[in-house]
């Protein structure tokens, strides 16, 4: 597939369950004249087939190549980034749960949404904007999940999709400034803005749009769906564009996904 044809997929997968992208996107292109996609980031459980190792093919027949790993041990999750060679072109962010790192309940929920994926289905880069390749869990399951990872609540009722875009700004306060302003919500976890210049990324994002899903025991609930994020980065020493990422912030991007009390 076109590299641009599949992003564009993405983006309209995307933006379905998160109608405040689109919001967000124009607001950004009526006040600079652009909107500049940083990165895009999947989520996904390190199990055939869908385990990172499975997947990144697509990436490479697209001319992107592996850039950096990240670990994230207390979220249990692995992560992998991918640039391409035309700076214009969003850096791919990769992550997935480490499931052996979860109980054994956890794990044969995860395990029986996973056997039902069709390896049809995953011969194609339409894979990542395919949602849910499985039946969704029963109410009591996601709570499993959701009671030891956030991430594996998140992906069991979600599915394959972009978990979030990134628009790349010149100012990130100004660019947070913005988006409060036009009255939509921010991850504050770890602060307003994560990172610094002198590690040569900050980052913020909104909070993720909700919406309702049925389960498959036929109970209705209010979940998380995905959020916009907003990155300004900073050259190096040599002269180049940072493009990795900061884990300790990345740590904290993920939470906005996080729900409160159900």
């Amino acid at each position: 597939m076109e590299i641009k044809q599949f992003f564009e997929k993405v983006w309209s997968d995307y933006i379905l369950v998160t109608p405040q992208a689109e919001q967000i996107n124009q607001l950004f292109l009526w006040k600079y004249g652009n909107a500049l996609n940083d990165h895009v980031a999947f989520r996904t459980f390190n199990l055939n087939p869908m385990a990172i190792e499975e997947l990144e093919h697509f990436f490479f027949e697209m001319d992107y190549s592996f850039d950096k790993e990240y670990k994230f041990a207390e979220k249990k999750l692995y992560a992998r980034s991918y640039t391409h060679p035309d700076e214009l072109m969003p850096i791919i962010f990769f992550s997935q749960l480490l499931t052996e790192q979860v109980s054994q309940k956890s794990q044969n929920v995860i395990s029986n949404l996973v056997r039902q994926i069709k390896k049809e289905s995953v011969r194609d880069p339409s894979f990542f904007y395919s949602g849910l390749g499985w039946e969704m869990p029963t109410y009591d399951e996601y709570l499993t999940l959701l009671k030891e990872s956030e991430y594996a609540a998140w992906l069991s009722v979600m599915g394959m999709r972009a978990n979030h875009f990134t628009l790349r700004v010149p100012s990130i306060t100004e660019a947070l400034d913005l988006v409060e302003s036009n009255r939509f919500s921010l991850n504050t976890s770890g602060g307003r803005v994560k990172g610094s210049p002198e590690l040569l990324l900050e980052q913020g994002a909104t909070l993720a749009d909700c919406m309702i899903v049925t389960f498959k025991d036929g109970i209705k609930q209010t979940v998380p769906t995905c959020y916009y994020e907003f990155a300004n980065r900073y050259f190096d020493q040599s002269g180049r564009l940072y493009r990795g990422f900061v884990t300790s912030s990345a740590d904290k991007i993920f939470e906005s996904t996080n729900q409160g009390e159900i």
